[in-house]
């Protein structure tokens, strides 16, 4: 019998159901800091001419108040959704007078600790809400960790698509929409989980950071330059330890082999005390510093190379809309900024994704054990420090591999998902993609982290200077194409009306911070779910 696959890939083929591969939604977060003309962390409060932090619907910012962070609307295409990227990069630029976008995943040369400004969402509840979430964050990871950048790939499958598969495979027996869909995106991060180090090698790109970043702590790398540390075969230090890393998150893994035990586990987390953050305490000389005292604040900080994510409504939390309605889409957050990209991704590599990623809702995927996630994690961790070493191997049921032999094989099986998207399409992008990916597996210095390495030692080895060149000409490319009139007119009045909001807010709102943060602790639990 031929496998899920290829049975499924059958299905979809008919022209009957083709057009349900078109149906699906693709959405991208993009964050990257505010520069000084010089390279240095802008100390300037959010631009007012972009609007409101705390309710622009597109221009926000995320740790830092100079970490923009832009979020596009969910459209059918990556290139639609790409152009709409472009457009809010574009209208930024008109209104940054000389400050630039950061190029790079990894940040500039940041001042100190006490220099690095905490976004500020204004005095509502709400703004105060993740202003003290962000505080939190300072005291937990350091305030050096939340300037580091990366790119969100939000992506959906048509809803049609999971009802026709829910109706072939169990018939009469078929399972509610809800938790066909959202057992089979918990699928899909299974098997994301199993070979998401591949997306590591072909899209790493931050080998090397600036020296300053560590603020003393003991590391391994190596000296490239006087304000330059790196590892010579790294794919990703982003995605390293060096990363979001502390002892508090170190045994939290929540289990996706169902949504129940998902969101259980996320919802103990919520829940449970942490002795070193109690210590601490909420508040210092009566001034709130953090949300909670527990493992983590809020559901969100759990960070993870991948999340299933439903839209919230007004009031909601997470971890309710999962319980209630199920799973929408999944949230890729492991993929770098491309330094080479205005941007920061390229439509290439989107297309590469959804060949990707729809290879890991098609294909069968068991569910996992405590041992085989460790395996995974260590090949993703071996991956993003020495994805770049000659005859480097990962471990593949039970037996060691060459990465360039598995990641060859896994592009053989992806092949036929590419076709089908290619043949919904009636041209060859996927195809194409995939063929640029086959040509860095064989030669590792076509991949972007090499790339990186090649530029830093050709000009002196400074990751600061090499960050910079490559913000000016990201920002000379914007600044030669500003924002039409349409488009002006369109981001003018989302940054007024985001404005108007974020002030009836503060007019409006009753009753203390204190008992808003009370209220909205208490709401993080699920009765379906409890």
């Amino acid at each position: 019998m031929p496998n899920l696959l290829t049975r499924r890939l059958a299905l979809l083929a008919d022209a009957q159901h083709r057009p349900l591969l078109s149906g699906g939604l693709r959405g991208i977060e993009r964050e990257t800091l505010r520069v000084q003309a010089d390279g240095h962390l802008a100390h300037t409060p959010h631009p007012l001419a972009l609007g409101s932090a705390l309710t622009h619907p597109q221009i926000t910012t995320d740790y830092a108040e100079t970490l923009l962070e832009f979020i596009t609307p969910a459209e059918h295409d990556i290139a639609d959704t790409l152009h709409k990227l472009d457009a809010i990069h574009r209208f930024s630029y008109g209104k940054l007078g000389q400050e630039l976008l950061w190029s790079q995943s990894m940040p500039c040369q940041l001042p100190s600790e006490d220099e690095i400004e905490i976004a500020w969402y204004g005095k509502s509840n709400l703004g105060m809400l993740k202003h003290v979430y962000r505080r939190g964050l300072a005291l937990r990871y350091g305030k050096a960790m939340q300037c580091i950048a990366g790119i969100h790939y939000n992506y959906s499958l048509d809803e049609d698509l999971w009802a026709l598969l829910n109706h072939e495979e169990n018939g009469d027996r078929k399972l509610t929409a809800k938790a066909y869909q959202s057992e089979a995106y918990l699928a899909a991060i299974r098997n994301f989980r199993r070979y998401s180090w591949l997306l590591m090698y072909l899209f790493g790109a931050s080998p090397a950071l600036a020296s300053g970043f560590l603020r003393g702590q003991p590391h391994k790398l190596e000296t490239l330059s006087a304000d330059t540390l790196y590892l010579p075969h790294a794919t990703s230090l982003r995605m390293s330890d060096l990363g979001y890393q502390n002892d508090a998150q170190s045994g939290l893994s929540p289990h996706e082999n169902s949504l129940d035990s998902y969101v259980a586990t996320l919802t103990r987390a919520v829940n449970q005390p942490y002795e070193p953050y109690q210590r601490i305490g909420t508040k210092r000389d009566g001034e709130w510093v953090q949300l909670s005292t527990n493992v983590i604040q809020i559901e969100n900080e759990y960070y993870s190379t991948i999340r299933p994510k439903r839209v919230i409504r007004t009031g909601e939390r997470p971890i309710q809309a999962l319980c209630l309605r199920g799973v929408q889409y999944i949230e890729v957050r492991c993929m770098d900024v491309d330094p080479f990209e205005p941007v920061g991704i390229s439509l290439e590599t989107g297309r590469f994704l959804d060949a990707f990623l729809l290879f890991c809702a098609l294909e069968d995927s068991p569910t996992i054990s405590e041992d085989q996630s460790r395996l995974y994690a260590q090949n993703f961790a071996r991956t993003v420090k020495e994805g770049r070493r000659p005859g480097l191997t990962l471990s593949r049921d039970g037996e060691e591999v060459a990465l360039r032999d598995w990641g060859l094989a896994l592009l053989e099986r992806i092949r036929p998902v590419a076709a089908l998207l290619d043949q919904a399409r009636g041209d060859g992008v996927h195809a194409a993609s995939l063929a640029v990916q086959a040509a860095k597996l064989d030669d590792p210095e076509r991949t972007p982290s090499a790339r990186v390495l090649a530029e830093l030692r050709a000009n002196g080895g400074s990751f600061a200077a090499f960050g910079l060149r490559q913000s000016e000409r990201h920002a000379a490319y914007f600044r030669a194409h500003p924002a039409n009139r349409d488009e002006e007119a369109y981001f003018g009045q989302l940054a007024a009306e985001s404005l108007a909001e974020q002030a009836a807010l503060e007019r409006s709102q009753t009753g203390s911070f204190d008992d808003y943060v009370q209220a909205y602790r208490a709401s993080n639990l699920c009765p379906n779910c409890e």
